[in-house]
């Protein structure tokens, strides 16, 4: 598959979709959290006590549910990854744009929370590396 480039311009404009996304990938991390700690308790108060088969069903409901859930985690990945991005950090809700701009590629960043794209940084920098966009643009600094 060819690797896609983004423009500024087109990488804000899938910042509503991303912002959603990842929004859900979130929530389900959480869910997933508090359904692995309900079983891991549920198992320890079977230490003390016969387990029965009310508690295998639980252990059993809850189980099924967490699968289910991967695979919606699975899915908005590929939603998200199916726009050429590269997630980074779910949850700091880091992405990445690969760009080509003054002939260099460079990655445009974005964190959820920032209101455009307004960074970039090589592919070997990283976030921590990452400058203004405005410094690309002006005087071909090549990050």
């Amino acid at each position: 598959m060819e690797k896609k480039y983004f423009t500024v311009e087109e990488a804000n404009g899938l910042l509503a979709v991303l912002k959603r996304e990842l929004t859900g990938l979130k929530r389900l991390k959480i869910q997933f959290n508090e359904q692995y700690e309900q079983i891991e308790q549920h198992k320890k108060t079977l230490l003390y006590r016969h387990k029965t088969k009310v508690d295998e069903d639980i252990i059993f409901k809850k189980e099924a549910r967490m699968e289910f859930m991967e695979m919606e985690v699975q899915t908005f990945i590929t939603n998200i990854m199916s726009l050429g991005v590269d997630i980074k950090d779910v949850e700091e809700g880091l992405i990445d744009f690969p760009a080509l701009i003054n002939g260099k590629e460079v990655l445009l960043c974005w964190k959820i929370g920032e209101e455009e794209v307004s960074f970039y940084h090589s592919d070997l920098g990283g976030y921590k590396t990452r400058k203004p966009i405005e410094n690309l643009m002006q005087d071909g600094d090549n990050g």
